[in-house]
């Protein structure tokens, strides 16, 4: 039999009705492998050994008595971002050292309901801010794949990387993760997972700690599309509580996995082909175009001519938005206090030792940008520049194309502490290069494995949707998976 830590969670959740294992063995195997794996992956950042066991058992017992949600019993982990009732919740900052709400996020209140178990926390870059996991207060992700012939730790991604690692290294069964400018489809695509970032909306933010109020979206990192599918139906929901919540059912998004996609019209942006773009990420770009014409699709060239701009567009609006969301952490109600000669003072020692740099570089972007004098010039454009963007998809989308498949990174995972990295902001920034134009439209879209590179690492390939049309990207991504197949790396930790 295998491993049941390696069973997706449809499988499990087959298996534990047919009681061929109780949630409470399955919950305990996933304890064990993280025990044993996290010192040197360092995905999690807090585990919930007996929260996980008593919530195991609850549901064991429903599914004794014929009950059960559409996840009863399955372990999940839980991204550092969302509150969770009692439990550390710190946004992989120093900054909230120490935090406990005393509330659920409606993400992780949905996934309870429906009977999934939580194993713990998973790191992430701090507050959100990053490409790579290397930002937050609790050190890196690595990575669990490596590539041939070379023991180098490479980064699993950010900001989702703890949630993209135990995904990949079988610490969870599937996990939440959000998505400012591609904090879920990048990490999937660098650990060859299923990532997927809902349109703006379908998945409540309340009780999720806040980067960018108008960009932030939850979603799931999960094995395959079909598990992928499984938890955004669990997670997504109308929210009275969240305002930018839509009242819009949720449909049944397994039911759209193996719908024929013949006569689909698919658009190929000219934009997207990048100067210097990797030989490997263009030959996966056309091996994707190509599995989808075998599959009966119809490849439309399309254009997106503000694509360009998108990228510095979103760097003004996304730090911007932090620096405003980031002002409520002062030392005064929770978290971190550094006492000080006055309350001024304390204000500015508590955030100078409570937020890592990259942060502190953010919040600077942001609060220059929003500054008298530069607010017009700066952050007044970049809203026009993201008015265009949607319109540009509108426009294809107007003009029938039902998905738009580009690549999901430019690179496969480098190196952790990677000098060229670490000393331009700017490079690291454009890993975010193919996923920030849809977080600045409001538009779902999924990162799928396609295949690995010439050193053995996972590459991924991206699909875009209209507003609310997740069924399509699920469709077309699971044409993509069938054809690539499944990846996973060899153990080494």
């Amino acid at each position: 039999m295998t491993e049941i830590t390696k069973l997706t969670i449809a499988e499990a959740r087959a298996k534990l009705k047919e009681k061929e294992f109780s949630s409470l063995e399955l919950t305990n195997a996933y304890l064990d492998a993280i025990d044993a794996a996290n010192p040197t992956l360092n995905a999690y950042v807090a585990v919930t050994h007996d929260k996980a066991r008593a919530m195991a058992e609850a549901a064991d017992k429903r599914l004794a008595a014929g009950e059960g949600g559409a996840l009863e019993g399955i372990p999940l982990g839980v991204k550092d971002l969302f509150a969770t009732e009692g439990v550390h919740t710190q946004a992989g900052s120093h900054i909230l050292d120490g935090f406990e709400p005393r509330y659920e996020s409606t993400v992780t209140a949905n996934l309870w309901a429906d009977g999934a178990v939580m194993l713990g926390k998973l790191n992430m870059d701090e507050f959100a801010m990053g490409s790579s996991n290397e930002t937050s207060y609790y050190g890196p992700v690595t990575n669990p794949w490596r590539a041939k012939n070379d023991n180098k730790a490479l980064v699993p991604g950010g900001s989702s990387g703890g949630s993209a690692a135990a995904v990949a290294s079988w610490l969870c069964a599937g996990a939440t993760a959000t998505d400012t400018g591609g904090s879920i489809r990048q990490p999937a695509a660098f650990t060859g997972t299923v990532g997927i970032k809902p349109t703006y909306g379908r998945c409540s933010r309340w009780g999720t700690v806040a980067f960018a109020s108008s960009l932030d979206q939850a979603g799931p990192i999960a094995r395959d599309v079909r598990d992928a599918a499984i938890l955004l139906k669990s997670m997504a929901s109308s929210d009275p509580k969240d305002t930018t919540s839509v009242t819009q059912d949720v449909p049944d998004y397994e039911a759209a996995l193996g719908q024929s996609v013949k006569g689909l019209k698919i658009g190929i942006p000219r934009e997207y082909r990048m100067d210097g773009m990797p030989e490997e990420i263009e030959k996966l770009w056309q091996q994707g175009i190509a599995w989808m014409e075998d599959a009966g699709a119809e490849i439309v060239d399309i254009s997106l001519p503000h694509t360009k701009y998108a990228l510095p567009a979103y760097y003004i609006v996304a730090p911007a938005e932090a620096s405003s969301n980031l002002a409520r952490y002062d030392g005064v109600r929770y978290g971190l206090r550094v006492p000080g000669k006055d309350i001024i003072d304390m204000y500015e020692k508590t955030r100078a030792a409570g937020f890592g740099r990259e942060v502190k570089r953010r919040v600077m972007i942001g609060t220059y940008v929003l500054s008298a004098g530069y607010y017009d010039a700066y952050y007044v454009q970049a809203q026009k520049v993201r008015t265009l963007i949607k319109k540009d998809f509108e426009d294809v989308f107007a003009a029938g194309v039902d998905a738009i498949l580009t690549p999901a990174t430019p690179s496969a995972a480098f190196g952790i502490a990677d000098e060229d990295m670490a000393s331009d902001p700017v490079k690291m920034y454009l890993n975010d290069i193919f996923t920030v134009t849809v977080n600045m439209a409001g538009l779902p879209g999924i990162a799928v494995p396609g295949g690995l590179d010439a050193n053995g690492l996972p590459l991924g390939l991206q699909l875009i949707g209209r507003p609310f049309d997740e069924e399509m990207l699920f469709r077309t991504a699971h044409v993509i998976e069938q054809a690539a197949g499944r990846f996973e790396p060899a153990k080494w930790w």
